[in-house]
């Protein structure tokens, strides 16, 4: 067995997938959602079909209080040693003129705040300093860092750019700690997130302008972000892998 990996916003989409493949190979699962709990505890079942157990855990990553409790819940389920910061919103789409200070201060809340929130306290168990065995964390960054996301989501993309400098950082500063943090920049993705923002068909009419010719399925890039977790990445850290079909 492979300890307990907790992987937030593990509910839909990447997530789901993280959750799910993590269990096939040997997690324990601990999966955080926002709002949905009947899909949360269809992935937890999900898990424990692979032999694993599995447990929801409800909490805002954007709450301090909330990401405390549900580390203490992990804390009781057995010993993490995986963290996947992969909660996010993308605040919609909008050029940075019409942007409302509101979804500004939510996008950054929960995918900038809310991941260093997260990666504090799975450092204060992990590392060797704090008395762990040390272990992984893996951010769930986007391309969208390096393309700017001009003309739908500056705001996002920023937000993304932060997780890529916190993960250089971060990974930086806990490497003689025996704790290996790097991130995924995923690509176009078919998930429900383009629903979320607005445009249901942007997957596939994205897709279409990679030079791989499609989007990712969510399963892809949770099979990225577990190889990072895994003793075959026992060296790298502070990188961002780009997993974006070539864009």
């Amino acid at each position: 067995m492979n300890g307990v990996l907790l992987v937030t916003g593990g509910s839909r989409g990447i997530g789901a997938a993280v959750a799910t493949l993590a269990a096939q190979r040997g997690f324990d699962v601990a999966v955080n959602y926002r709002e949905d709990e009947r899909a949360a505890s269809a992935i937890v079942e999900a898990v424990r079909s692979s032999g694993v157990r599995g447990l929801a855990l409800k909490g805002d990553v954007a709450v301090e209080a909330d990401v405390v409790r549900m580390f203490e819940a992990v804390d009781t389920f057995g010993p993490l040693k995986t963290l996947v910061n992969n909660a996010g919103v993308t605040g919609g789409f909008s050029r940075v003129a019409d942007l409302k200070a509101a979804a500004l201060e939510r996008t950054f809340a929960v995918n900038v705040i809310g991941a260093m929130l997260c990666a504090r306290e799975a450092v204060r168990r992990l590392s060797t300093v704090w008395g762990g065995d040390g272990g992984s964390i893996v951010n769930v960054s986007s391309l969208a860092a390096k393309l700017g996301g001009g003309g739908e989501w500056v705001h996002y993309a920023a937000s993304k750019g932060a997780i890529n400098t916190m993960t250089v950082g971060l990974a930086r500063e806990v490497a003689a700690e025996g704790v290996r943090v790097n991130a995924v920049a995923a690509g176009i993705v078919d998930t429900e997130m383009h629903l979320a923002a607005g445009d249901p068909h942007r997957a596939k009419r994205t897709g279409a302008t990679v030079p791989i010719g499609r989007a990712a399925t969510p399963h892809e890039i949770a099979e990225a972000i577990l190889w990072l977790t895994s003793p075959a990445a026992s060296y790298i850290t502070g990188t961002i892998l780009e997993a974006g079909g070539g864009r």
